[in-house]
């Protein structure tokens, strides 16, 4: 049920309107940092649906890549409020999207009511990033892993971490300076080749090719993909195109920033 504190008028439609109000304003933020952290269209409407349940409202919504259009209405009544809200534009998460996820099953189970989960939601939207030098570490472990996973020796392995830490470091340095997008992709696709070409230039280890293939991986745009395939297979067809299309053109750049640094370094790349 809606909380009792929105009942504030001595009119019941006027309740029900002020109630509405509430829960649609508390349900469409919602919608917006769950999109805007990685989620997909299907979870984003499930999760929504859950709560308005919970909350003894139904809620309608039509997701766009930038725009999510909510209306929420009681059950038995003809008052609806709604609200376009935009996406927030913010790095991808797990951490906010799962906590976001277990909040809409809280509420749906009746653990936490209506005042609790928007006390809960305000905290999981001021969560902090994850610390930048701890995802710096074990992201270019990670991708050195990929080089020994594809066959590439501890030699290459060690120059896959160099370039990456190097190349994400500057990504981490751009971003905070907000500069483009496609922009960071290449510069940091074009600094993390060169130094993966490092190994076949100079004949580090038995595989430097393996070296230069995956220096550059950590920059592969697979959440938006994924995200893509899912949203077109659940008939979110223009967000799947949107997300398609921005994933494909970030895989550009990177091919972009990759092929200048092999011509840079003189290495063949067919």
């Amino acid at each position: 049920m809606l909380v009792p504190e929105a009942v504030m008028a001595d009119s019941g439609v006027r309740d029900v309107c002020c109630s509405l109000t509430m829960a649609g304003d508390f349900l469409s933020e919602y919608s917006a940092w769950l999109l805007g952290c990685g989620a997909t269209c299907e979870r984003l409407e499930r999760n929504v649906r859950r709560m308005a349940g919970a909350l003894g409202c139904a809620a309608v919504m039509t997701i766009l890549p930038r725009h999510i259009h909510l209306t929420v209405s009681a059950h038995g009544c003809a008052d609806s409020y709604t609200r376009i809200v935009g996406t927030r534009e913010m790095p991808i998460s797990f951490n906010i999207n799962t906590r976001l996820s277990e909040l809409s099953w809280a509420l749906a189970d009746g653990r936490i009511d209506f005042a609790q989960a928007r006390d809960r939601f305000a905290r999981i939207t001021e969560t902090r990033p994850e610390s930048p030098w701890a995802v710096l570490l074990l992201a270019s472990l990670a991708n050195g892993a990929f080089c020994r996973l594809f066959g590439g020796d501890w030699v290459a392995a060690g120059v896959v971490v160099s370039a990456t830490l190097a190349g994400l470091y500057l990504k981490q340095l751009l971003s905070a300076r907000k500069t483009d997008t496609r922009v960071v992709f290449v510069i940091c696709a074009f600094a993390s080749s060169v130094i993966g070409a490092g190994a076949s230039l100079f004949g580090l280890g038995a595989t430097p090719e393996t070296a230069v293939g995956t220096s550059v991986l950590y920059l592969v745009p697979g959440i938006p993909f994924l995200n893509a395939f899912s949203d077109l297979l659940a008939g979110h067809y223009i967000c799947a195109f949107c997300r398609m299309t921005h994933a494909v053109i970030l895989t550009c750049c990177l091919s972009i920033g990759l092929c200048g640094g092999l011509l840079l370094m003189g290495i063949g790349m067919f």
